[in-house]
């Protein structure tokens, strides 16, 4: 596109910058805020571990149950 040639207007024009990708300044470094470092895979974070474990099987049950429940209120109900 040539530098001086103008953009025509569109409804949407003025939307234009939010409806565009973001992108990244390209002469800084950007670092995300999210990057903690290495992890250290010979000694692994067992509290973190234990956790997450927990977690997921604290779900896992939590979830069935719930279904168990939907399903059988879906018998009850006669809906089958």
């Amino acid at each position: 596109m040539i530098k001086n040639q103008k953009v025509p207007r569109t409804p949407l024009h003025p939307f234009s910058k939010l409806l565009a990708p973001a992108r990244l300044p390209r002469d800084s470094l950007v670092q995300s805020k999210f990057y903690v470092g290495e992890s250290s895979h010979d000694r692994p974070d067992w509290l973190r571990v234990d956790l997450t474990l927990g977690t997921s099987v604290f779900l896992s049950i939590y979830l069935t149950k719930q279904r168990n429940k939907g399903v059988l209120e879906y018998k009850r109900n006669g809906l089958e």
